[in-house]
């Protein structure tokens, strides 16, 4: 199971929301099974409803979005 919080600790370099979507789609897609959300992304550009964005991108991995 991946953690939210695990990843944003792991990449550092990740300073947006939109970097972080990518990131928890590449979870997803590199056999991650579940994903839990332990914290709010703190970045200026993180949505209202960011949980439904990244459960989206985890289910549906890199292509999302495309």
């Amino acid at each position: 199971m991946a953690k939210l919080s695990d990843l944003i600790i792991a990449h550092r370099e990740v300073d947006n929301f939109d970097e972080l979507e990518r990131l928890v789609a590449h979870a997803g897609e590199s056999g991650e099974m579940f994903i839990e959300f332990d914290v709010k992304p703190d970045y200026k550009n993180t949505p209202k409803k960011w949980e439904w964005r990244l459960e989206a991108a985890f289910t549906r991995g890199v292509h999302y979005g495309d």
